[in-house]
């Protein structure tokens, strides 16, 4: 993610800003990357901190996306929706670098349904994930406690909103890709025939989950093409955004990046994945002075740095070009 900054005084300016240290009042623009001082802001800016433009006159392209939010009657959910936006906000603006969901993408936009396992009425089960455009975000984990609880009983220490936003978005774009039958045979030959059953394929994973290998980036990944390709894009997304944020925050190592790097116009993915490899295990090495954890604790062999070259390629040519 990049650093902004302040229309009137200059001074930097990060993505969640809704005002400067200056006083003045700032909204985000997701197509020019900017921060704006004249615009209008989304509607829910009031109520969960949103500072993106209004679209359409009322609400911001991010939260337009949103047709069901959490039950607002149990009061601890304000904060967890609040939170979730921001994720989802921060993933479709990486996405918009890519020319995603912008003017000149006429394809479809996917619809989200933001649940609490909280409600005013009890405990609810939410289950997250994509159904025909449909993603169901479980905004429960958005609470730090609860996620740190299940990245502990799941063993998926990896395990952010952030994350599952990425992941469950990555299959609304297969969705949106494939609407290209060429893509669809390119994408068989690299992860396998979506057309296998997918409720089998899961419980066959449930009942017996198999290891990663060499060929998969996380175990989930082995369950099925469709969760291969969106755990695939997920860490793609990772990726990228780690070396364009640690670009524009000043941090390289002396063979990396210049200063001024975009990592989402880099074409070459081998550059790409080795920039954030190489920059990931120096901060490894820094965490480990601190008893922290590794930044990025995955090996990324030959088989899936195929898949993330797969990805990469489709995914950089934007919303316009997959419609």
């Amino acid at each position: 993610m990049q650093v902004f900054h302040c229309p009137a005084c200059s001074a930097p300016l990060y993505f969640h800003n809704t005002v400067c240290s200056c006083g003045q009042e700032v909204v985000f623009d997701p197509d020019r990357q900017r921060m704006l001082a004249e615009a209008e802001p989304c509607a829910n800016r009031p109520e969960i901190g949103c500072n993106w433009v209004a679209e359409g006159g009322r609400y911001c392209r991010s939260c337009a996306m949103t047709t069901t939010v959490p039950d607002l009657r149990a009061t601890e959910n304000l904060p967890l929706w609040t939170r979730a936006e921001l994720a989802k906000r921060w993933m479709l603006a990486n996405l918009a670098r890519w020319g995603w969901f912008g003017p000149d993408d006429p394809g479809d936009r996917p619809v989200f349904r933001l649940l609490s396992e909280r409600t005013s009425g009890g405990e609810a089960k939410v289950v997250m994930g994509h159904a025909s455009g449909t993603i169901t975000i479980n905004v429960s984990e958005a609470s730090e406690a609860v996620l740190a609880e299940r990245q502990e009983k799941m063993g998926e220490l990896y395990r952010t909103m952030l994350g599952h936003m990425r992941h469950e978005m990555a299959h609304f774009l297969q969705l949106r890709l494939a609407e290209d039958p060429a893509f669809l045979d390119a994408f068989r030959e690299v992860f396998g025939d979506e057309r296998a059953d997918y409720g089998e394929a899961l419980k066959r994973h449930y009942a017996d989950p198999r290891p990663k290998g060499k060929d998969h980036i996380t175990a989930y990944a082995t369950a099925h093409p469709h969760e291969d390709w969106a755990e695939t894009v997920a860490h793609l997304l990772h990726l990228v955004d780690l070396l364009d944020s640690s670009a524009v925050s000043g941090l390289a190592l002396m063979d990396g990046p210049a200063p001024g790097y975009d990592a989402y116009a880099e074409a070459d993915t081998e550059r790409l994945i080795g920039g954030a490899v190489a920059l990931s295990i120096a901060v490894n090495h820094v965490n480990r002075a601190l008893d922290l954890p590794d930044l990025y604790p995955f090996v990324l062999t030959g088989p899936i740095r195929a898949k993330l070259a797969f990805a990469h390629r489709h995914l950089r040519r934007g919303g316009d070009m997959a419609a």
